[in-house]
């Protein structure tokens, strides 16, 4: 543990930021993975299928806002997550 005080601060400021990081990363996670399950259902509805995928979209792009996660490593999950909606949806009409 550091002996002066600016230091002490700073290692407390990191902490809580990296416990609100972790959070963060952990929505994500979470989310997309929910995302996933409603894309691969076939019986799920198109209604929840988007709502489902936009409220996904709206963590990443908050996260990436925030600082979390890099602006390319948002758009990535984005647009992975877009492409299996796009591919179920092409799945159920063939």
């Amino acid at each position: 543990m550091p002996n002066i005080k600016s230091v002490i601060k700073d290692v407390k400021r990191s902490r809580q930021r990296q416990l609100r990081n972790q959070a963060a990363k952990s929505q994500i996670k979470t989310f997309v993975k929910k995302a996933r399950t409603v894309i691969a259902d076939t019986t799920a509805d198109q209604a929840t299928v988007t709502t489902t995928v936009s409220k996904t979209v709206s963590v990443i792009d908050k996260a990436w806002k925030r600082g979390i996660i890099h602006k390319n490593a948002a758009n990535r999950r984005k647009s992975r997550l877009q492409k299996r909606v796009n591919a179920a949806k092409a799945a159920a009409t063939a």
